[in-house]
């Protein structure tokens, strides 16, 4: 009897799996797909898959989208997301502070996490200026390819960072193939100054910045950044550091981290 109870939790709970599993993997893709299609790119049974996504439906999780039986992500999501915003006062202090820095650069801001193994902008605030810099929020990128990403690794040891990291994503857009030992240097030059900046692996004619948002225990949970035109960014560097260092310490400050004030701004000019 037991045996058999434990056998059926463990179904659910290799179900429960697989249904976050094609959410994901939508979220990811960003666009509607058959069921056989989304069997056939997670490796899972079909069978398995049409009745997850039948169950994901009934429930709003799922919505048919595009015809032919194509599903996406459904509203109730939404409204799950909404109410996570409304009680998590990162987000809610972050696209603040956003707003804030957009206004004050004319530059786009942006919030930035670790997603599993990789980087992806979470929230965004383009600036007034004519020439506008966009990204795809919630797009996954190499976190080797980002000023945040030498941040966000930063309270990992190197072992932890190389094991994060697929080897692959050391493959920079112009096809150069960065030593983890130069990425791993940077990750500890960045968290000694609190800030890193340099020009875009992903845009070349853009400079970015970031600045970590600290919890309590001085790990980078999130970043701040800007994204400009090079040769603006270049032109701004100190202003533009210290609008970020101001808004992220601020968030940091309500996060319970108690930092040295002077560290980062010595370092800035």
């Amino acid at each position: 009897m037991t045996e058999a109870a434990g056998d059926s939790v463990s179904r659910r709970t290799r179900g429960l799996d697989r249904a976050f599993e094609i959410l994901e993997f939508l979220r990811v893709k960003r666009q509607p797909m058959r069921p056989n299609e989304i069997a056939a790119e997670i490796g899972a049974p079909r069978s398995s898959v049409y009745e997850l996504v039948n169950l994901l439906l009934s429930h709003g999780m799922l919505d048919y989208q595009g015809g032919d039986g194509r599903v996406f992500l459904g509203r109730r999501l939404y409204f799950l997301g909404t109410a996570y915003a409304e009680q998590f006062d990162l987000m809610r202090e972050c696209d603040r502070m956003l707003v804030r820095l957009a206004e004050e650069t004319r530059e786009t801001a942006q919030m930035c996490l670790l997603e599993g193994r990789k980087y992806t902008v979470a929230m965004m605030r383009e600036g007034v200026r004519p020439f506008r810099i966009s990204s795809n929020v919630g797009e996954l990128v190499s976190v080797a390819w980002t000023a945040s990403g030498r941040l966000l690794v930063s309270h990992l040891t190197d072992q932890q960072i190389i094991d994060l990291i697929p080897p692959e994503d050391f493959v920079l857009p112009n096809g150069r193939r960065m030593d983890p030992s130069e990425f791993i240097s940077q990750v500890r030059q960045a968290d000694r100054d609190g800030f890193f900046t340099f020009n875009s692996e992903v845009e070349n004619f853009t400079h970015c910045f970031a600045v970590p948002v600290r919890q309590a225990d001085g790990a980078c949970i999130a970043t701040l950044c800007l994204v400009t035109p090079r040769e603006d960014g270049l032109r701004n560097r100190t202003g533009y550091l210290e609008s970020l260092l101001s808004a992220a310490n601020e968030i940091s400050d309500k996060l319970g981290y108690q930092q040295i004030r002077d560290r980062s701004t010595a370092r800035i000019g």
